[in-house]
């Protein structure tokens, strides 16, 4: 009753709470959260009480915003032995003993993995072969935490938690800002980067190192999963790479022809026209070739060469002799070839 009248029941009872933070502790972490606060309010912890990290965990003491001392894992009894910052801090004797109040945050120290990052617009690089273009790229990246003091005054500050997608928007700014000067310090033309994506990623992360380091972070992987141009752009690549065909059209012609012959065959009278079409392929390779190479002085039509005929024919014989078409196709074949050689 006297005890009562002095404190009052909820004055005592919050006495009685504040000399009994007797453990401290995250026992259930949240995989997206990288640090947190543990919950002392208006309480205080008493002298003596168990600090437990856990693995991939450390604990950081924080008075009044300046950082004091930092636990790996393990348990721990709290006295002025082991917490020698915060002892200096508070101005404590050695023989100190009584509860005091001081803010405990945890770190989670675990690999953060397949965190994705990617071009929200085109990022413009020079090339050697087209000049100025215009990529996009995406691909994936894993971080943890290195120094938990550094990552709490650079990055995480006074706050309850500190999760890992307030984290990510400013580390992806990161790595498309440096990725035209990677793309273009790699020297690797366009046309080869997509076999050249891990010479990419590692240029990357020998440029995004230092940034995430100062951030109190390592980073542990980075990788270069696509680069794309815009449409329109490719577009226009897909274009170049086609005119590529034409320098060689008469074999274009052939692996053309004899990519029909088999789906012909199931066609009655298919196969029969397959020899008018090898010939007249092969006249329009030979007349669009001679149009890109040759001057503006139009030549002569002329009939094919006996040469010709014979490459044909020949031709003809080894589709024959490999199955891809009957006995009466090929004699439907030969004859047409032949009736175009004496019209």
């Amino acid at each position: 009753m006297v005890l009562n009248s002095i404190f009052g029941i909820n004055k005592l009872g919050g006495f009685i709470k504040k000399q009994f933070i007797d453990v401290i502790q995250w026992e259930n972490p949240d995989p997206e959260v990288l640090m947190w606060r543990f919950p002392i309010q208006d309480q205080e912890i008493q002298n003596g009480a168990a600090l437990i990290v856990r693995e991939s965990q450390n604990a950081l003491f924080v008075d009044e915003g300046a950082i004091a001392d930092l636990f790996g894992t393990g348990t721990f009894t709290l006295n002025t032995q082991n917490l020698p910052l915060l002892t200096d801090l508070k101005h404590w004797g050695k023989l100190f003993q009584s509860p005091f109040k001081s803010d405990v945050y945890f770190f989670n120290m675990r690999q953060q993995l397949s965190r994705r990052w990617g071009t929200a617009q085109p990022v413009t690089i020079r090339d050697n072969d087209f000049g100025a273009v215009s990529v996009r790229s995406f691909g994936m990246y894993s971080f943890r935490i290195a120094q938990p003091e550094l990552f709490f005054s650079q990055v995480s500050g006074v706050c309850e938690e500190y999760r890992t997608e307030t984290l990510e928007e400013q580390l992806r700014n990161l790595a498309v800002t440096q990725l035209a000067s990677a793309f273009g310090n790699a020297n690797i033309p366009f046309l080869d980067m997509a076999a050249n994506q891990m010479l990419l990623s590692e240029q990357m992360t020998t440029l995004l190192q230092p940034a995430f380091t100062a951030m109190g972070l390592a980073l542990e992987n980075f990788t270069v999963e696509s680069i794309t141009l815009p449409e329109s752009l490719q577009e226009r690549l897909d274009e170049r790479m086609g005119m590529g065909i034409v320098g060689d059209m008469g074999r274009y012609t052939q692996y053309q022809t004899a990519q029909a012959i088999p789906l012909a065959a199931q066609n009655e009278g298919g196969v029969a026209g397959i020899g008018a079409g090898l010939a007249a392929g092969m006249n329009i390779a030979n007349v669009m070739t001679s149009g890109i190479t040759s001057t503006a002085t139009a030549a002569p039509a002329s009939k094919p060469e006996t040469a010709d005929i014979t490459a044909r024919l020949s031709q003809l014989k080894t589709l024959l002799e490999q199955n891809l078409i009957s006995q009466s196709d090929y004699d439907s074949a030969k004859a047409e070839i032949l009736r175009k050689l004496t019209d």
